[in-house]
């Protein structure tokens, strides 16, 4: 790299910050993060726990930020001084390490910019994800249960609490169904990419003539409800049924029916929550899962309005949105954004940063037009 691009290149993510700071409007962070550090300054903080968890959750994620933009400022300043000590001293080991220290912050930068392209309504908000097991029998299950293990992963990366709120397990292996929140800003907006129908093709594990099978998984994702949405469900909306929790292979986990179905009876919507030890968590547990659901359906009701004035046969996230081959090769690959990986197990492991980036961009480019 020659020195010109060097300095080019670093003229380039200096102008790239200007406009991430001026979308996310540091003076206004700033004021936020006062108000909030009262609030958890306040004796009677922790009365409220549910509260107490949203203002230091909320704190601790701007403190991160503005921490995150001053540091990429000075680190953009101190790479260009490594890349003069370097020339100057002609020293091929420094210049490696220079040139290895702006690749990191061209990447720190490029994730940066992801976040100003989350400005959807709810894109701010905590996030509730729900898989279910679809065509495929056995290999659906055990698929759906990755699915979740690889959302989860990426969260334990990332330091985001989770909570699984419920889980249906199939009889020979994997899940029916999860539910689980994200408890973080902001994951409503990251994980809603990932909304559509996962494809798996591999090598089945549960066939005894080992034949390659394909099997399907769905994901769905809410943002979590907040009291400014005014979701009242009335009670003679709701039918709930109890019943006994069951853990893998139909094993019982407690001996009480504590596990709670609720229906919302005008649209159908059917929820369920088992994962608490009393009857009451569940139900509370349940009717937010049901309030996130109808909020969903809410918008997908008024996003239908719009694509059809607008004639758009509401082709955006179609059905199949992502490929994980195991066998004849290994490749995970996103059907929307063609972006791909040539390592499904790290992918499965977590690693779905890549994706998510080229998800977001994607839908940025596909609201374009309308915009």
């Amino acid at each position: 790299m020659a020195v010109v691009d060097v300095s080019e290149e670093l003229k380039s993510l200096a102008s790239t910050m200007e406009s991430i700071e001026a979308v996310i409007d540091l003076d206004k962070m700033r004021a936020d993060i006062a108000v909030l550090e009262e609030q958890a300054a306040a004796p009677s903080l922790w009365d409220d726990p549910d509260n107490a968890q949203k203002v230091t959750s909320k704190l601790a994620y701007l403190q991160g930020q503005l921490r995150k933009v001053e540091e990429l400022h000075s680190r953009i300043e101190d790479t260009g001084v490594l890349f003069e000590l370097a020339d100057g001293e002609d020293d091929a080991d420094a210049r490696a390490e220079a040139e290895s220290e702006l690749a990191s912050v061209r990447k720190s930068v490029e994730e940066l910019e992801i976040r100003t392209l989350l400005s959807g309504e709810y894109d701010a908000r905590e996030a509730m994800v729900s898989i279910r097991a679809e065509a495929g029998g056995v290999d659906a299950a055990d698929f759906a249960e990755q699915l979740q293990r690889m959302y989860l992963r990426w969260a334990e990366r990332r330091g985001y609490p989770t909570e699984v709120l419920d889980t249906s397990y199939a009889e020979e292996a994997g899940i029916k169904s999860t539910t689980f929140s994200v408890k973080a800003p902001y994951a409503y907006g990251t994980l809603s990419v990932e909304q559509g129908t996962h494809r798996m093709v591999r090598i089945s594990p549960f066939d005894n003539q080992g034949r390659r099978q394909t099997s399907f998984a769905g994901v769905e994702v809410m943002p979590v409800v907040e009291q400014t949405d005014h979701i009242d469900i009335p009670e003679n909306e709701i039918r709930v049924d109890v019943f006994r929790s069951s853990g893998p292979g139909g094993q019982s986990v407690n001996t009480t029916d504590s596990a709670v179905r609720m229906t919302h009876i005008p649209t159908g919507i059917v929820v369920s929550c088992q994962n608490e030890k009393s009857q009451i968590q569940n139900r509370a547990a349940a009717l937010r899962v049901l309030q996130s659901r109808l909020l969903a359906h809410r918008r997908a009701e008024e996003q239908a309005k719009m694509d059809a004035l607008k004639g758009d046969g509401g082709n955006s996230w179609g059905n199949q949105m992502r490929s994980y081959v195991l066998q004849p090769y290994q490749m995970v690959k996103d059907l929307r954004t063609d972006h791909e990986v040539g390592n499904p197990q790290g992918v499965l492991d977590g690693d779905i940063d890549g994706f998510l980036e080229a998800g977001i961009r994607w839908r940025k480019q596909q609201e374009s037009p309308a915009s």
